[in-house]
Order: structure tokens, then sequence, then C-alpha cells
């Protein structure tokens, strides 16, 4: 019978720390493609059961890939789950790391969900996607500082400014570009676009960041976009639900998205003016669409049908 075996992987810029579940001994690759090369040649005939890492500001995209592409099963993890399950075991108090041992003791224990393979086109389109927010955060920034700048200074800030409006105005074109190229992509974002509130900044976002998106059900969608509610119980005591989790930048993109659903999607408009009518504050009104508008997105691309009004009368999120 052969024996289970976890990796944990613990991520940093220029490092991976690598620990096996049940042993003491750390091996530690550079972050670097050489480094990830070694990484699966050293990972590779031990046929690991599960590889885990935590997500770290991007830095371990491509161990992950490196690790994806030669047929490993590797999940990544948001790193506020694992640091709850060290507290749980009460292996790390509050200033403690994470290391590699604990990240695999979680993966043997939780099992986490295997992360798909992604192909080279798609990890190019989740960067650009990615540099494009980044570039529009500069660009808010810089907006924000204008009005402030000493007048000797002023020119240069604008001159950055039309840079950035620029560029972005390129990374725009290039992400049109590659979604044209592939014909799943065209035809997503297209029955994406047909949803009134859904532009092709959050048609790109939603490709690149929640491929999942019409391949699952609507309480794992929700989960993994971060709107679904949480029970916050104890006893007789019945808490406020609170959503919570998930990745920051698809929940962020579709906020907005529903803002203008709000005001111009018939069916989101009819839910959101009915709750707020029942006396639910904004947010929680807002939340709440957002989960009903990435339900009907996951329909839609599930049964590969556009937008039909008169499809969508159901009124339950």
């Amino acid at each position: 019978m052969t024996t289970a075996c976890f990796i944990g992987i613990d991520v940093s810029k220029e490092t991976l720390e690598v620990a096996i579940h049940g042993q003491e001994a750390i091996r530690s690759f550079a972050n670097m493609p050489d480094g990830h090369q070694a990484l699966v040649n050293y990972l590779k005939p031990m046929n690991p059961t599960l590889i885990v890492l935590e997500a770290s500001g991007g830095f371990e995209i491509e161990p992950a890939l490196a690790l994806m592409t030669s047929d490993l099963p590797v999940a990544v993890v948001n790193p506020s789950r694992v640091r709850s399950f060290a507290r749980a075991y009460g292996r790390m108090a509050k200033t403690d790391p994470i290391d590699g041992h604990i990240i695999a003791h979680f993966g043997q224990a939780v099992r986490p969900r295997l992360r798909s393979l992604q192909s080279e086109q798609a990890a190019h389109l989740t960067n650009l996607v990615r540099r494009r927010r980044q570039i529009v955060s500069m660009l808010t920034a810089e907006k924000n500082r204008l009005s402030t700048t000493s007048i000797r200074l002023k020119a240069g800030v604008k001159k950055h400014i039309q840079w950035l409006q620029e560029e972005e105005e390129e990374l725009a074109t290039e992400i049109a570009e590659l979604i044209q190229t592939l014909p799943e992509w065209r035809e997503k974002a297209q029955i994406l676009q047909s949803v009134p509130g859904i532009g092709p900044v959050n048609a790109a976002t939603l490709l690149a960041e929640l491929p999942e998106l019409g391949t699952i059900s609507r309480q794992k969608i929700a989960a993994l976009a971060g709107v679904a509610p949480y029970n916050r119980d104890s006893g007789k005591k019945r808490g406020r639900r609170k959503t919570g989790g998930g990745r920051r930048a698809v929940r962020s993109a579709f906020y907005m998205a529903c803002l203008s659903a709000t005001q111009h999607n018939p069916v989101i408009k009819r839910f959101y003016e009915r709750l707020i009518a029942k006396g639910k504050e904004t947010k929680v009104a807002l939340t709440a669409c957002m989960r009903k508008l990435l339900s009907i997105l996951n329909a839609m691309l599930r049964n590969k049908e556009p937008w039909r009004v008169v499809n969508l009368h159901a009124e339950n999120p």
C-alpha cells in the first residue's frame, strides 16, 4: 500500500521552503526558473498525494505553474485558512510565521481543492489583467495628487498621468485581442457582456481570475468570489451573517459591476429595490445582488446562453 505524501511549500519572493508532512527536514529552493526545475526534480520521484502552496502576492504563480506542468497535484490556498488551522492546533502564536510544516499538515488534514493547470495563454491573460489593475490604481493615485502638487511639479505629474493612460489603453487592447484568439474565451466574453452591467473589463477579470465560472455550483462560485454568507451562531445566539475570504480582485471588480447593474439591469434593479424596501442596508442589499448576478452568470456560462430577461424571473439569488 502506497503511503500518502503531503508537501507544504512556504513561498517568499526569493525562496521556496519545502516540508514533507511527518518529517523534520526542510529543503530550500530559489524562487526562479532554475529553482523551480530543481523543485520538480526533487518532488517528482516522491509521487506526492498533494502539494500545498500559500497564495503569496503572486510569488506562488510561477512555481505552482511549473509543478502543474509536470503533472504534480497542486493546491494554492488562502493564507488566512492556514493561519486559522495553525491556531486551532496550537502551533502558532499571533506573531509566529507560517512554515512549510504547518502548510503540509494543513494539506493532509483539510485536503484543499486542486488547482487546474493554466495554459500559457491563460497565465498571460491573468498577468495582463493584474497589470492593468495596477496601472489603474497608480493612475487614480496620480490624479488625486495633482490637485495638491506644487505648480513646478504639476507638469511632471501630468506627463506621468498621460503615460499611464496610454499604458492602460494598450493593455486593454492587448487583453481584448488575446480573448479573441481562443473560441472558448470569445464565446464566454460575448455571453458575459450580453448582461447589462458587465463590460469588457469585468468580463476579462472573470475569465482571468474566476475560470471556474460556469463549471461549479452557485454556492461554490459564490464562496470563491467571496460573496457567500457565513453563519456566526453560538448556542441560542444568532449572529449576523457575514461574507469573507474569496478572491479579492474578483470581488472588487464585481462590486463595481453590480453597482452599474442596480441602475441598468432590470432584474438586478428590481431585486435591489425590493430588498431596500424591506429595510435592508445598502451594503447588505448590494452583496445579495452580487450573489444573485454571479449565480445568473454561472448558469448562463454553464448553459451557453446569452442574457434573456424573459428567462430570468426567478427571485431567489
